[in-house]
């Protein structure tokens, strides 16, 4: 029997999607906390964006401690952010980058600036975490941007949280 074929470039309510798919961590969580950060903008919009992102993230996850912070340019800062999670009682602060590939701030600047912070806490310990790279689920997660941005630009959509307000997703001409 041939596998049945299943469109995945139906937009998704990606909180519910979350909330449906909890994962099982292998640690108490309840001292544990997520930090996580992005590289920081001058432009308030995008750092506004990260906000959002947490608050989804931690209703989602169910986690008692989830922060935000940004790898520079903006407050708060991951020494900021990870002063936060102690205080709130973390004994694990794990670090997501929510980065797209596994860059030099990945690789260099995310773990010093951690390491940084974490010295401030003796005791506390942290992980820095892969970014998104080639995680199975955003070939699914770039099929929806791809088909919701179609339907924008094809007015039978209104526009995402990233281009609202903007004129992204609009059909241009080389001309």
């Amino acid at each position: 029997m041939g596998k049945k074929h299943v469109s995945r470039l139906a937009p998704v309510d990606y909180a519910a999607s979350m909330s449906a798919a909890k994962h099982k961590l292998p640690i108490d969580t309840s001292r544990l906390a997520v930090i996580l950060v992005d590289h920081g903008s001058r432009r308030e919009q995008s750092n506004a964006m990260l906000l959002e992102v947490v608050r989804e993230f931690a209703a989602a996850s169910g986690l008692p401690i989830v922060e935000p912070a940004h790898m520079e340019l903006a407050e708060p800062t991951i020494a900021t952010a990870f002063g936060r999670c102690v205080q709130r009682g973390a004994r694990t602060v794990v670090v997501f980058p929510y980065f797209l590939l596994p860059g030099r701030h990945w690789h260099e600047d995310i773990p010093r600036l951690s390491a940084e912070a974490a010295a401030a806490h003796p005791g506390v310990r942290y992980l820095v975490t892969a970014p998104f790279a080639l995680h199975p689920l955003m070939s699914e997660v770039i099929g929806q941007r791809i088909a919701h941005c179609l339907s924008h630009a094809e007015s039978a959509a209104d526009a995402c949280d990233a281009c609202a307000g903007t004129d992204g997703c609009q059909y241009r001409s080389g001309s």
